[in-house]
């Protein structure tokens, strides 16, 4: 741990207040700078936290902190506008899981959140280092420092000696600590960007003369659009931009703007933003495209050293519709229409579609922001920010990178369950699989793994932007089915046979009425009227008649939805018959949700205005109708199940199997695949069950194993292994069934003859009992972590395809959700005759590869092929792991990116 502090990079993330701070380790040439903060504390600082009001104690202090790194020792700084505003501290004095922790924070800079998260980020590197506990000696009349501890989420107990106190700070990481730390990550995110928002003075840098320009486009907007607050161009030839004051430079601007909106060419970008920093500016938009790795580099580090937060660059702009506001600071054709949908999107076309299909529909726009290529202010981000404004109702999103998929995941599970958040998979294909040596890797495709994500927060996946409007649609004027039964009536055989068609094809059911319903049906219909489902109510029904079947089927306790397609026919316009009332009449009173289909609509989704206000959207394809509805069952079931939580689990020995992997690591600094031994020793760590096995690299060897082995079944396996092989029933380097010692010779000398020069030697295992061959493995993404895949097993994992994934850390409901999810599901459950497995014991060894992934960063993949599955246990009868030199990374640590 020498050099690895001062390796250690710099990064930077907000306070409570939403201003940025730098945290960084503490270096030698720290000393000078350090011993002044300490200097310029009040006596009444400089007791509570050396105990006496001693400047030779912070001398010290600042001595110890800027010396050269030794093991146990750590020192955190946080800085500000180049200065040093607090410290934190641990040092284990040489013992292997403790530490003594001590925090300072400058005088006028306290109830910041400086020193809370100063003891955040040493919280994480102290668990990278195995240190399990803090303690802290504090004077109790340090009341700051006590509600520091008490408030961080993690268990503290106190004990007072006199006017002393210990504190004992006990660093496990549980989610009440994670929902803690998001807390404060939320508060500190909506503070940061409330300049960017909601600005009361905006300057447009670029904002030219020329007509088309993007600059003069954005000013247009912002001043035709009602904004409220000054606004500003800035270009050093002119004196006014469409009526608007223009001044030469920001710094000459009358008002410091709390947003900039940058439309300048690329080259002039990094000194515009850095003359924005400068002068005070909080926020960012850069819309300007084609910057190079310099200049991005440049402008991304202005914004930081400035506290500045960032949109963009390449984008199309933001804007947000809060009354009395107004800011429209996009280049889009027309202005937001005012409403209650977020939108977040990376690519400015799909941006200016979602605009135009929201207004259409009625729904509008709460904020928007076109997040570009995504240099700082992401999706997580504005989820935060519409969870908290308390006018958001629907969230909708484009996304085609994630920078921290688990922090998105952990708060897109929780706003969720609030708002309803859509998406459309962007970039969901792959050029078939990537090549991958394992199982394990070949099945973690780029769907699967954004699948994974999308399905454990909740969030509704659409194809399209069609779809996602289709789907708004409906989650903005309906309410949620209560599951996925669903009911059809037509004026119009036909298109009931459409529209029953795509429910079916979408995953919808359509019960059959009971005889009591047939009855009181037919009695609200006209003759002739079908009571199937769908219902046939013909071209005869009247307006009122529609109406009161509606309303009946929306009664029934069997009937979760109801889909009432139309056509327009000669009948209806004779007798002045608006058919389309019946579904828009009274909408208030049906708990159901009711969608229309018309066959004949010149737009895919419309929402109908109904008399009280509210609406009912109506579908020009009954595909639509089924698939917006389909999302909303799933939406629905989704929040009716139980918050999964993370089980704790027996047995686990981390600290053993982080030093088996540190030895592995040292003995091989590239990595790679582990030997039998190594791998049944990382797994023992872990408590995976695994058959017996014993390990021979000669004839005579493989003999006495095997007849060790004989004891369990009377018959052995052996498989040949040597580094790299994989696949070894593809190989085929592996004897079945093999009885004797003249079988095991033959079979020795077979793989001896065939891979001389590869083999190492042979596993020897007995033969195992019938069962299940299931599949269970994980591949660390780089992006998006640990990635658990389970499914069928055995020789057909590969042809089948028969997995399911979810990223790891699982809870309960996740690991439930990947042991039913594949179709080989059903023989887990003793369907076809076959026996049930143990259920629980399969959760138990995905819940501890689950672990076993979260704990070692550097297990890149692990394949365990086959699993057996019988009604005693699950055992793995073939395991792979594979280890690389990766670092730890905490992803709930709270940094910007």
């Amino acid at each position: 741990m020498t050099d690895d502090l001062l390796d250690r990079p710099t990064v930077h993330a907000l306070l409570a207040d939403g201003t940025t701070v730098c945290i960084r380790p503490a270096l030698p040439g720290d000393r000078e700078q350090l011993q002044g903060f300490y200097e310029e504390m009040s006596p009444d600082n400089l007791r509570l936290r050396f105990f006496a009001a001693s400047r030779r104690s912070a001398a010290m202090a600042a001595e110890r902190a800027c010396a050269r790194p030794h093991p146990g020792y750590r020192a955190l700084l946080a800085e500000a506008d180049g200065r040093v505003i607090g410290i934190a501290e641990y040092d284990t004095g040489g013992e292997r899981d403790g530490a003594e922790i001590s925090i300072a924070v400058a005088d006028g800079l306290h109830h910041r959140g400086v020193g809370t998260l100063l003891v955040e980020h040493l919280v994480s590197a102290a668990r990278a280092e195995g240190i399990t506990t803090f303690t802290a000696e504090a004077l109790s009349e340090n009341h700051e420092v006590l509600r520091l501890f008490a408030d961080l989420g993690l268990r503290t107990p106190l004990r007072f000696e006199g006017p002393e106190v210990r504190c004992t700070v006990h660093l496990d990481e549980d989610d009440t600590y994670l929902s803690a730390v998001e807390a404060r990550g939320r508060a500190a995110d909506v503070a940061s960007l409330v300049p960017l928002l909601r600005p009361a003075v905006v300057a447009v840098a670029g904002a030219g003369r020329t007509p088309g320009s993007v600059g003069r486009a954005i000013l247009h907007h912002l001043h035709s659009g009602g904004y409220t607050g000054r606004l500003f161009a800035v270009n050093p030839g002119v004196t006014s931009v469409l009526g608007v004051p223009s001044h030469p430079s920001v710094a000459a601007l009358p008002r410091t703007p709390d947003l900039v909106i940058v439309a300048v060419p690329a080259a002039a970008v990094p000194s515009v933003a850095d003359e924005c920093g400068r002068a005070g500016v909080r926020a960012l938009v850069v819309v300007t495209a084609g910057l190079d790795h310099q200049q991005a580099r440049a402008l991304l580090t202005a914004c930081r050293a400035y506290g500045m937060r960032l949109v963009g660059p390449n984008c199309l702009g933001v804007a947000h519709t809060e009354p009395g506001l107004s800011l429209d600071a996009t280049f889009a054709a027309e202005h937001p229409r005012p409403g209650t949908a977020g939108v977040a999107v990376q690519s400015g076309g799909v941006g200016i579609a979602l605009l135009d299909g929201l207004s259409r529909l009625g729904i509008g726009v709460s904020s928007f922001a076109s997040l570009g290529d995504k240099y700082d202010v992401s999706g997580n981000d504005m989820l935060q920010w519409w969870e908290s404004d308390g006018r958001t109702d629907l969230a909708l999103l484009h996304l085609e990178s994630f920078g921290n998929p688990r922090a998105f995941s952990r708060t897109a599970r929780r706003v969720t369950r609030r708002i309803p958040v859509l998406t459309v998979d962007a970039g969901r294909t792959d050029a078939g699989r990537r090549a991958a040596a394992s199982h394990t890797a070949a099945a973690a495709t780029r769907t699967m793994t954004r699948s994974a994500l999308f399905t454990q927060a909740g969030i509704t996946v659409t194809r399209s932007v069609g779809e996602l409007l289709e789907t708004a649609a409906l989650f903005h004027s309906q309410p949620l089915p209560d599951g996925s039964r669903v009911a059809i009536v037509t004026n119009a055989g036909g298109a009931g046979v459409l529209t029953a068609d795509a429910c079916a094809e979408a995953g919808l059911s359509l019960p059959p009425f009971t005889p009591a319903a047939i009855d009181e049906l037919l009695a609200v219909l006209p003759d002739g009227a079908a009571i199937g489902n769908p219902i046939d109510a013909t071209a005869a029904v009247s307006e009122a008649q529609l109406t009161e079947c509606v309303d009946r089927l929306t009664g029934f306790s069997g009937i979760d939805a109801v889909i009432v397609a139309l056509v327009p026919t000669a009948v209806a316009a004779a007798t002045g018959d608006d058919l389309v009332r019946a579904v828009t009449a009274a909408p208030g009173r049906r708990t159901r949700p009711v969608l229309a289909v018309r066959l004949e609509q010149d737009r895919s989704v419309r929402l109908l205005p109904a008399a009280d206000g509210s609406t009912v959207p109506s579908y020009a394809e009954p595909q639509a109708a089924a698939r917006a509805l389909a999302h909303a069952a799933d939406r629905a079931a989704w929040l009716a199940r139980p918050v999964g939580a993370v089980p704790g689990l027996d047995d686990i020995e981390t600290a053993r199997a982080r030093t088996v992997v540190a030895e592995y690591l040292a003995a091989h600094p590239d990595g790679g695949w582990l030997d039998p031994g190594t791998c049944a020793d990382l797994l023992a760590c872990y408590s995976v069950p695994q058959i017996p096995w014993a390990w021979a690299v000669t004839e005579d060897e493989a003999v006495l194993a095997a007849e060790r082995l004989r004891g369990f079944d009377g018959r052995v396996v052996m498989k040949a292994h040597w580094p790299g092989l994989l696949h070894k029933s593809r190989q085929r380097a592996i004897h079945l069934d093999l009885r004797g010692d003249v079988q095991v010779r033959a079979a020795f000398r077979d793989l001896e003859t065939r891979f001389a020069g590869l083999m190492t030697g042979v596993v020897l295992q007995p033969l195992a009992a019938r069962g299940t061959e299931l599949f269970a493995g994980v591949v660390q993404d780089e992006v998006f972590g640990p990635l658990v895949l389970f499914g069928l097993g055995g020789t057909a994992t590969d042809v089948l395809a028969d997995h399911a994934a979810r990223l790891a850390p699982l809870t309960d409901r996740d690991v439930h959700e990947l042991i039913t999810a594949p179709r080989c599901a059903p023989l887990l459950l003793g369907a076809g005759g076959h026996a049930a497995a143990d259920l629980e014991g399969l959760e138990q060894l995905l819940l501890r590869l689950s672990r076993m992934a979260v704990d070692l960063p550097q297990l890149a993949e692990a394949d365990f092929n086959p699993v057996l599955a019988t009604p005693g246990g699950a055992t793995v009868l073939d395991a792979r792991l594979r280890l690389l030199p990766r670092c730890p990374q905490d992803p709930y640590l709270r940094r910007l990116r």
